[in-house]
Order: structure tokens, then C-alpha cells, then sequence
């Protein structure tokens, strides 16, 4: 994908869903003078939090009344930022505007989470928006390459980064997820459709039940995004959380692909590392 970053026009549409990210966006355009519009998802966007924006009420399913707000606002570009709980197509209520085009959302459902927030983002391109990406609007949310905790991996973590990163690619292709942890070059868990959280509460249990016999501090969380995954969409996120999770899990630190993996209010990730004596390292693409 070539970068819109030099081209990015304002104001620019936020579809918002739920966490703090849509709003971590905004601030991050609006301290670069670009006026964010949030068009909020009903049942995954904060109400509370949004009040702070010019924002819009929309649902899953409305691609007509969304189509039609985004051009009342002025916003040719457009970012899909947030979580979402993958509604089945029996619990949409469409709109006219989706009916027309409900050969490509039927295909868009079928296959993984980013096969459909691509899908989705074709059919609003050929209505002549524009789909960007963190990269392009709010790169200061990204992680780093390098160390950004005072910790670092030992060889063992080095050697269990690297099994980490082949089985991903290996992964990629299938859509399944986008974190695997591994622990002495054995790889312990993958997520899947319960997230990362999941995915650390998983390993936990497996340590308390004695099914993993690595002592505490061994053992990595990698993130990465899927191998051919378009890379304006549902990019791998870490934050406060992701690090007491790993903490709980009794692993050594967390590794990730520095550029792609959005670090969400990183200063207090890093505090919270760096009390648990975890490693938070950006990998090289």
C-alpha cells in the first residue's frame, strides 16, 4: 500500500468502535490541525467519550446513511479504528445503501476479520472515499524499533521471538490471529477469536494448572500482523492491559512489529513493564 500520509485531507472520518483507540486518533489529528469526524458504532463506540468530538450515530448494516453523513461532513478520507464484535448477518438491519451492494458484504463475511474490514473498505472506495491507515493519521501511535522499557530479552526470549515470528507467517494466510506465545522454543498458545487478553488468561490457567512446567519469567508474547493483511486495518494492538496480562502469564516480555502494532497510551505501558520487569521490544518488519 503507498502511504497517504502527504495527502491526507481534512476533516477526516473516524468510524469508531469500541476502546480508546478512536479517540487516541482524534487527539493525534486534531494536535496535527486535522479535524476529526467520528461516526460512532452503535453498541461498541463510548458515549461518554465521543461527546469530546463532532461525532454521528451509525450501525453495522448502514452503508447507505453512512455513505451519506461521510459526504455531508467533507470527509474523503476514512479509518476504521477500534473493536468491534463481528455481528452475523441475520443480526444486521440494512439500509437500502447496503442491499444495493449486498453481493460484496456477503462476500466480505465470508473469511476472517481482516478479509472483511477489507471488504467492507473496497465497497466504500468504489463510492469514491478514501481508506487510510494509522500510519497515514496518526503515526505518533505506533510502536517504536528498539527497546522501550528498561528491560531486555535474554537469548532464550531472542530465540523464542524468532520461533514466534515463523509461526505467525506460517498463520498469516489462514486469518486465524495475530499473537502466539512461546516459551523455550515451545509454542504454548495461538490466539484466536478471544483476543490477546484470551490468549494471556489461557496461558495463566496452563501455568496454575502445572500443564506448563517453564519457570516465571520465561517465554514470549509475539504480535504481528497476518502476512498479506492490508495494513490500514485491524493492525495487532498492545497496551496497559496486554502487559498485566503477560505478567499474569509469567512471561519474560512482549515482542512486536515496530510500524505495524499500535501502542495505546504507551507511557503508562511502559511504567507498568517496567515495574513488572517485562521487555517491550519493536521489531524490524
Amino acid at each position: 500500500m503507498i502511504s497517504a500520509a502527504s495527502d491526507i485531507s481534512s476533516p477526516v472520518g473516524v468510524i469508531a468502535g469500541g476502546g480508546a483507540m478512536p479517540f487516541a486518533v482524534a487527539d493525534s489529528l486534531s494536535q496535527r490541525g486535522i479535524v476529526p469526524v467520528l461516526f460512532a458504532l452503535r453498541g461498541a463506540c463510548d458515549p461518554a467519550r465521543v461527546g469530546r468530538f463532532r461525532h454521528h450515530w451509525i450501525s453495522v448494516g448502514q452503508l447507505g446513511r453512512a455513505t451519506k453523513l461521510f459526504r455531508s461532513e467533507g470527509c474523503r478520507d476514512l479509518i476504521f479504528i477500534g473493536t468491534l464484535l463481528r455481528p452475523a448477518l441475520s443480526e444486521i438491519r440494512l439500509d437500502w445503501g447496503t442491499i444495493r451492494v449486498i453481493g460484496h458484504v456477503w462476500a466480505a463475511f465470508r473469511g476472517g476479520d481482516d478479509h472483511l474490514l477489507s471488504g467492507i473498505g473496497r465497497i466504500l472506495e468504489q463510492d469514491g472515499f478514501r481508506m487510510v491507515g494509522i500510519r497515514d493519521v496518526a503515526p505518533d501511535i505506533l510502536m517504536p524499533e528498539g527497546n522501550t522499557a528498561r528491560a531486555a530479552p535474554d537469548p532464550a526470549a531472542v530465540a523464542d521471538i524468532a520461533r514466534g515470528r515463523e509461526v505467525l507467517g506460517a498463520l498469516g494466510p489462514f486469518d486465524i490471529g495475530q499473537a502466539v506465545v512461546v516459551i523455550d522454543g515451545h509454542v504454548v498458545a495461538v490466539e484466536d477469536i478471544e483476543g490477546t487478553d484470551g490468549l494471556l488468561a489461557r496461558v495463566a490457567r496452563l501455568r496454575e494448572a502445572g500443564r506448563i512446567r517453564a519457570k516465571s519469567g520465561r517465554g514470549v508474547l509475539v504480535k504481528a500482523p497476518k502476512s498479506g493483511q492490508d495494513l490500514r486495518f485491524d493492525l495487532p494492538t498492545i497496551g496497559p492491559k496486554t502487559i498485566e496480562g503477560v505478567a499474569k502469564a509469567g512471561l519474560a516480555g512482549i515482542a512486536v512489529i515496530a510500524g505495524h502494532t499500535i501502542a495505546a497510551d504507551s507511557q503508562a505501558m511502559i511504567e507498568a513493564a517496567d515495574k513488572a520487569g517485562l521487555f517491550i521490544q519493536g521489531l524490524s518488519a
